[in-house]
């Protein structure tokens, strides 16, 4: 390690604030961008969503998604309309979502169930960067590793720029006038 302290960005264990994160309009815009993913995805097995919070409240389309996107098989869903039958469906999901090796932090089958948009999208956002983007490869990089390639040319004009990572931040300040 180095002598710059971590700002805690991109720490696994850290919980970041979910509550005043999400204005209206980038809320708004969020679910038109995840609800058009899901579409794109839903629409080879017949279907779609029309409302992202209010779709997945029984867990049935979020299986189905799941199934879709990983071509894998999930649990047979409970087929009942009470809430405990939704909570199982949500909950068979994460289970699939959590054996790929994602932990979904703060989500719970009960928020998706009772249509918290704030969760969902959370859910949504993570099963996009497990199923789409980490097994992106081009040119023999991950999509992480371009990034970071991305970043490190698109900065390398800069002196005091160094970017090694994503996960902790070091900045070195030129010396001040009269130090």
């Amino acid at each position: 390690m180095d002598d710059y302290p971590s700002d805690g960005y991109g720490e696994e264990e850290e919980e970041w604030d979910r509550e005043g994160l999400l204005d209206p309009a980038w809320e708004k815009q969020q679910k038109k961008t995840f609800t058009a993913w899901c579409n794109s995805h839903l629409r080879k097995a017949g279907t779609q969503i029309e409302d992202i919070d209010e779709d997945f409240k029984n867990g049935l389309k979020l299986m189905l998604l799941l199934e879709v996107i990983s071509g894998e098989q999930l649990p047979r869903p409970d087929r009942g309309k009470m809430r405990f039958h939704k909570i199982a469906n949500v909950n068979k999901a994460l289970d699939f979502i959590a054996s790929k090796g994602v932990r979904l932090v703060s989500i719970g089958a009960e928020e998706i169930v009772d249509g918290n948009c704030k969760m969902t999208l959370g859910m949504i956002w993570t099963i996009i960067l497990r199923f789409a983007i980490q097994d992106i490869t081009v040119e023999e990089l991950t999509a992480k590793e371009g990034l970071l390639l991305w970043c490190q040319r698109k900065t390398a004009p800069y002196k005091n720029v160094n970017v090694q990572n994503f996960h902790m931040r070091q900045v070195k300040y030129p010396a001040q006038v009269g130090d």
